[in-house]
């Protein structure tokens, strides 16, 4: 008698998924349940821009500052960063493993006419395929999934020897608790109450030692803090509540 085999391991979380599966259609509404990642975006896409003109030695003026270079945007949800990438000049692709959101990004990318390959899935199955990218972008993703190492050494996979991955993601502190949970969610009703789960964070420190064991050398870290006076977000050094960071190949 044949004993049954053991599923493989996943870094997809179900319940995340059916989370935003659920808020997909209203993905690219700036006042919908996807409104802070509307209100992030400018501050993230300026962090990336410099960090790639940084690490690819671009100028950061030129307005299609990422021409000739592949990037892969992980947990892309309908698209807002990826979208981005390819106006910014990348050979975009978008990754995610609710295929609602997929949908939505591959409509939403249709009718502003850019050319995204977007995929439904896991990263471990792209890294698999032997796919590989220049630049990873992995935004407000790795406090969802449901193995962080399994998740972390698939992005290490899938950026190509002398690429660079960019990740951002809330901090574990009291500070986070009070401003991610109980303001946006509780009080603010920014995001359905439910969305984040403060246990599942990680600390800039957790995150680094992670990523090394993964191959992975963290080369910047910020903060990304938000101003009631201006309403937006902008790249600061508190990394407090929300952090964003480089990181690249060890040797």
């Amino acid at each position: 008698m044949n004993a049954s085999k053991a599923p493989d391991p996943s870094t997809i979380n179900e319940g995340e998924i059916e989370k935003f599966s659920a808020m997909a259609a209203e993905w690219w509404n700036p006042r919908g349940p996807m409104a802070p990642l509307h209100k992030l975006n400018p501050a993230r896409m300026a962090y990336i821009r410099d960090a790639a003109c940084a690490h690819f030695g671009r100028e950061a003026d030129q307005l299609r500052v990422l021409q000739g270079l592949t990037a892969l945007d992980v947990g892309c949800g309908a698209g807002l960063v990826t979208e981005s990438l390819a106006r910014m000049g990348a050979e975009a692709t978008g990754l995610d493993a609710s295929a609602d959101a997929i949908a939505a990004a591959r409509v939403h990318a249709e009718e502003s006419g850019l050319v995204i390959d977007y995929h439904a899935g896991s990263a471990e199955a792209l890294a698999d395929a032997g796919r590989q990218f220049d630049l990873i972008t992995a935004l407000e993703v790795v406090e969802h999934v449901a193995d962080v190492d399994l998740f972390l050494g698939a992005l290490s996979r899938l950026l190509k020897p002398g690429g660079l991955l960019v990740f951002s993601t809330p901090n574990r502190t009291a500070r986070s608790y009070a401003s991610v949970i109980f303001a946006a969610e509780r009080v603010l009703k920014w995001v359905p109450q439910g969305t984040h789960d403060w246990k599942a964070f990680l600390t800039p420190e957790e995150l680094t030692r992670r990523l090394e064991q993964a191959g992975l050398t963290v080369t910047d870290l910020k903060g990304l803090s938000y101003s009631p006076l201006n309403r937006s977000f902008s790249v600061t050094n508190d990394t407090s509540i929300n952090y964003i960071g480089s990181a690249r190949h060890k040797g």
